[in-house]
């Protein structure tokens, strides 16, 4: 008997083993409903706005991400604290090729290499950001959230050195001396996602 029990336990054990991975299952970015929003410091104070997401998707392996992208659409880059003719001055700039160089580079991209979770609905990720064509990893915490057949990743205060993807107009540390008409090397981004089941 003792013999025929230690052979059931193996034998569940061996089948403990093998069982089945949980299915990877992947979510489209809804567009409309996330968002991006940006700031800009200078020393004379900081301008705020958003850029719209083209696409993107997340996977994910029960309630764990696993991975997945996101492509924006640099030409829809619009300021929100300023008006009329000022904020479209600012927008102008912006897309030209000082800062983003939008008419060649028409979108930016965000690409999920690393997935740690840090807790329930904690994780930190980390990617490739590309913009200008210049690819450069970046590190983010965000709470992310799967509830059914929706999701939510939400990143707040994320640092981005512009200056490493060759958006160098107005860096004090690359031009110097140009007081009061510096700009900070890093724009900051709150990133936040929402999808559905694909």
């Amino acid at each position: 008997m003792k013999i025929k029990s230690l052979f059931l336990l193996a034998a569940l054990a061996v089948f403990a083993a093998f069982k089945p991975a949980v299915q990877t299952e992947t979510f489209t970015i809804d567009t409309q409903r996330s968002s991006i929003e940006w700031v800009g410091s200078k020393v004379t104070g900081k301008h705020n706005g958003t850029v719209k997401l083209s696409s993107g998707s997340l996977a994910f392996s029960g309630q764990k991400l696993q991975g997945g992208s996101f492509t924006t659409d640099m030409t829809t880059l619009k300021v929100l604290d300023l008006q009329g003719e000022y904020a479209q001055k600012l927008e102008g700039h912006l897309k030209n090729d000082d800062f983003f160089g939008v008419e060649k580079f028409p979108t930016s991209a965000f690409n999920i290499t690393r997935v740690t979770m840090k807790g329930k609905d904690q994780a930190t990720i980390t990617g490739n950001l590309t913009i200008k064509g210049i690819t450069h990893p970046v590190t983010f915490p965000a709470v992310v959230k799967r509830q059914g057949n929706a999701v939510v990743a939400v990143a707040k205060g994320v640092k981005i050195d512009r200056t490493k993807y060759d958006v160098k107009y107005g860096s004090n540390s690359i031009f110097g001396g140009l007081g009061d008409k510096a700009i900070d090397d890093e724009f900051i981004l709150d990133i936040n996602l929402a999808g559905k089941k694909s």
